[in-house]
């Protein structure tokens, strides 16, 4: 069996655009040409694609079944003739981004969306790791970029732009004691805090305690469970609590002491000792400007 690329797109072609004639057209060739491939095609492969015996031709159930494996060989052809010509014009072969779940998947959703039409050919892994894990990361040259909320004491070979204010909320359980009163400040320490935790001893990850008694969870979504389960109270980014608060399965207790929400700064780091390819620089380029 030996057929070729031409072969496989004279097919589809004719497929797509009904007749041998209308794949002619399309493809720049004489009619003689592309009925002639399509009929090598058959002998190679000891199927016959089509019913000829109209005015247009018809696919046979074996042309059926064979067109769907030659589109995907000719979509793979066009994948490999994209991915070397990235190579070629110095676009990375493949783009490591950890990312804090403080960043909405919304708004991850639209720039991944933007990045995979611009960068098709780029192989993505995107990682979920909490505050200076996501630091750390970039630093052990694990990642190229990371999303992460403001480290206070940033190691001085990364780099960083603010990309954006995300508000924390204080949320519990509507059975929780602190949902049946106006909460002061002191009563926050009598109950469970749920905080996120990070891999990395530092300092960072307590920068929100208030309680003595904490339970430390990786996910921001965990926390977001075990508050349903009136487990315990915490604040957590307006964005990950938004469908429990709506749903009511958790509620934001009135708060004696503040009015407001508590910010955090959204940044996204770099290695300053490490370029960049075209990939990462249009990327952070991008998650700049969609927080504008």
């Amino acid at each position: 069996m030996n057929f070729s690329l031409e072969q496989l797109k004279a097919f589809v072609t004719t497929v797509e655009t009904g007749s041998f004639s209308s794949a002619a057209r399309k493809l720049g060739k004489a009619q003689s040409v592309i009925s002639t491939a399509v009929s090598n095609l058959e002998i190679d492969l000891d199927n016959s694609l089509f019913i000829r015996s109209g005015r247009y031709p018809k696919l046979t159930p074996a042309g059926e079944r064979l067109l769907m494996e030659a589109q995907v060989i000719l979509e793979r052809y066009e994948h490999f003739r994209g991915v070397a010509q990235s190579l070629g014009e110095g676009i990375e072969r493949r783009l490591v981004v950890a990312i804090d779940d403080l960043y909405s998947d919304a708004q991850l959703g639209a720039l991944m969306k933007e990045f995979s039409y611009h960068f098709p050919s780029v192989e993505l892994e995107l990682l979920f790791p909490s505050m200076e894990d996501v630091s750390s990361l970039v630093l052990e040259n694990r990642a190229d970029l990371g999303i992460m909320w403001r480290q206070e004491i940033l190691p001085s070979v990364l780099n960083f732009h603010t990309l954006d204010w995300v508000s924390l909320i204080l949320v519990c359980a509507p059975e929780h004691e602190l949902a049946q009163q106006s909460v002061e400040w002191e009563e926050l320490k009598r109950y469970r805090q749920l905080m996120v935790s990070t891999r990395s001893h530092s300092e960072e990850k307590a920068r929100l305690r208030v309680a003595s008694d904490v339970w430390w969870v990786e996910s921001q979504w965990v926390i977001v469970e075990l508050l349903k389960c009136n487990l315990g109270w915490a604040f957590v980014p307006e964005h990950v609590v938004a469908s429990a608060l709506k749903n009511g399965y958790l509620v934001a207790p009135t708060l004696a002491f503040d009015q407001h929400d508590w910010p955090v700064a959204l940044e996204i780091v770099w290695h300053k000792q490490r370029s960049l390819g075209k990939a990462a620089l249009w990327l952070k380029a991008a998650a700049i400007a969609s927080n504008r």
